[in-house]
């Protein structure tokens, strides 16, 4: 069996068709039929179903379709990790983070790591943590720093620090000192993220509320921090925030009063592919870690 086997297979079986997967794959029908019979005849089970009018696959195709996807998805780390052994610490390195984490112990990873390893092309992105497990799952990135939790056998994570949770408000509207005064906040209107883009953080924040006996009114929701604390700021809304983000966001205008309930923490893990920590993920690690006392 070759590669191009599978290759071919997969695109019959996405087009269910000879014609247009040959079109495809920019061969002849006559070698696609024959290269799918001979893979056939080489696992000794029929894969599709074929007559003058239909393509479909047999229940041992399906079975097949799956497994293979998931080879060439295994395929393509290999070839990856292998590039970079290659490279020998030159190349691109691509960090990811969610936009509620400080961005300025982001900034700080990123100058130390580009003067540590002057030759790597560091590439820095902000996607939410359920585009990051993806990608992380697919080799696509090489450190992720996502907000718990993560269920992935695909990928080796360790905490980089607990965040509790604050109110934020507009001093100049609003007037709470503590946090049981959240309870009075039930007619307010509230500023969220949005609960496609992050739902167990968006989860999360109503179940807070619900602790003081009430569902927010959700007015305004944004898929980033930094339109968040703006909408707050510009009074349009309280929120409810990761505390450490107040490092990034302490402007005259914005009061903080942190929930201290025990229960109610979000923790921040550090990921990388499963068995695939590199040099510089670990240097980057053990970089930020040495500074979560200071958050």
């Amino acid at each position: 069996m070759e590669l191009r086997h599978i290759k071919y297979f997969l695109k019959l079986a996405d087009e269910l068709s000879f014609v247009r997967a040959a079109e495809k794959l920019f061969i002849s029908q006559p070698p696609l039929s024959r290269q799918i019979k001979e893979l056939e005849t080489e696992i000794g089970a029929q894969l599709f179903e074929r007559n003058n009018k239909r393509v479909i696959l047999t229940e041992a195709g399906k079975f097949y379709e799956k497994e293979m996807r998931e080879v060439l998805k295994n395929i393509e780390r290999i070839n990856i990790k292998t590039k970079k052994i290659s490279e020998n610490q030159s190349g691109e390195f691509r960090i990811a983070y969610v936009s509620s984490t400080f961005s300025g112990d982001i900034s700080k990873l990123l100058q130390f790591l580009t003067e540590k390893y002057p030759f790597v092309n560091f590439r820095l992105y902000e996607v939410p943590t359920v585009k990051q497990i993806a990608a992380l799952e697919e080799g696509k990135i090489d450190l992720g720093i996502i907000r718990a939790p993560l269920y992935s056998s695909k990928i080796d994570s360790q905490l980089w620090f607990k965040d509790s949770f604050s109110i934020v408000f507009n001093r100049n509207k609003y007037s709470i000192t503590t946090e049981e005064e959240l309870e009075k906040l039930k007619e307010a209107t509230f500023v969220f993220f949005n609960k496609d883009y992050a739902p167990y953080f968006y989860d999360v924040l109503l179940q807070i509320c619900a602790q003081y006996g009430f569902e927010p009114k959700v007015v305004h929701e944004s898929n980033n921090i930094s339109s968040i604390i703006q909408l707050v700021k510009n009074g349009l809304g309280i929120s409810i925030v990761p505390t450490a983000i107040m490092k990034n966001y302490n402007y005259p205008e914005l009061e903080y009063v942190e929930i201290k309930r025990r229960f109610l923490f979000t923790h921040i893990l550090l990921a990388t592919p499963k068995g695939n920590q590199s040099e510089i993920a670990q240097t980057a690690i053990e970089f930020l870690k040495k500074d979560t006392s200071n958050l």
